[in-house]
């Protein structure tokens, strides 16, 4: 199915579990009525760990707690920026293998891949990669510029239908608590993955070999072992990205694929204390994943 064709998929929405209305290229115009929709009760975890929770978890069925709240996305973006590179390199305006120039002008912290290539050249899929697998600041910054800057990555949000997402700020600044600025909710967050990997007779946004590209970089991703890939059962695939802040912030997103059945959409944002250990954070986010599967009965 073509991009085009998500016009006539109102009648196969059944396998997602959604019902819908008009123009279904746009993903918030899906009216959100899964067959079983539950909040996952994260009450206990808040008041034992502190913090607040937002957990937004789709598959046949969906459950959610504060998944109407707005939470700091930090690095979690750069699965939908990547997305957006891509997009444009599928439409023949960007091309994977054109280098960019790094310069030391562009550096910011967290810098893994970017700083040894000072003086040298990275291509666009370099970029990408470090920017998804690695967490990589200035190969986003870069990625945001040669995208068009931040108005042209805010325009792509809108063009899925996600009215709602604020971008506002670079790397790192937008890791920063600053009111609506460089939020998102989970709801929306998990909206926007359905509308990227799609689902049932959703089509994806990316054709074959870039949504490949994008998948493996999220599989292959060393960061968040402990987050909602621990939330998992053994044999389980998990394709995602996390987002760190430095005030407590402590996120993933992604796709979790059993071994047989439909794939999980899930995003889990936690805005704990400042104070609370990064192990301690990561465990609460495996938590929640694994309470929302039992809820949704794919534990």
């Amino acid at each position: 199915m073509t991009r085009a064709d998500r016009r006539s998929v109102l009648t196969g929405m059944g396998a997602l579990g959604l019902m819908g209305c008009g123009d279904t290229s746009s993903i918030s115009e899906i009216q959100v009525t899964p067959p079983g929709a539950w909040d996952v009760d994260l009450g206990h975890l808040e008041a034992a760990n502190g913090g607040r929770i937002g957990l937004e978890a789709w598959g046949r069925n969906r459950a959610s707690w504060r998944a109407h709240e707005r939470f700091n996305y930090c690095s979690t973006f750069k699965t939908f920026l990547a997305t957006a590179t891509l997009e444009r390199v599928q439409r023949g305006e960007e091309q994977l293998d054109r280098a960019i120039p790094i310069t030391a002008a562009d550096m910011v912290f967290h810098a893994p891949i970017t700083q040894p290539a000072v003086g040298s050249t990275l291509t666009i899929e370099q970029l990408c990669k470090c920017t998804v697998e690695v967490s990589d600041n200035p190969a986003a910054n870069i990625l945001i510029r040669e995208l068009g800057g931040i108005d042209a990555f805010r325009a792509w949000y809108r063009s899925i239908g996600d009215q709602s997402t604020t971008v506002d700020r670079l790397e790192p600044m937008m890791n920063r608590k600053d009111g609506d600025k460089d939020t998102i909710t989970p709801s929306q967050a998990v909206l926007n993955l359905i509308a990227v990997f799609g689902s049932g007779a959703i089509a994806p946004r990316l054709e074959g070999p870039m949504l490949a590209l994008l998948r493996r970089w999220m599989i292959d991703s060393p960061t968040g072992a402990n987050r909602i890939k621990a939330g998992v059962p053994s044999g389980w695939t998990v394709a995602h990205k996390t987002g760190t802040g430095g005030t407590g912030q402590t996120n993933d997103i992604g796709v979790i694929q059993p071994p047989s059945g439909d794939p999980i959409h899930i995003a889990v944002y936690y805005e704990a204390p400042s104070d609370l250990s990064a192990d301690r954070r990561d465990a609460v986010i495996a938590e929640a994943t694994r309470l929302a599967l039992q809820r949704l009965g794919r534990a």
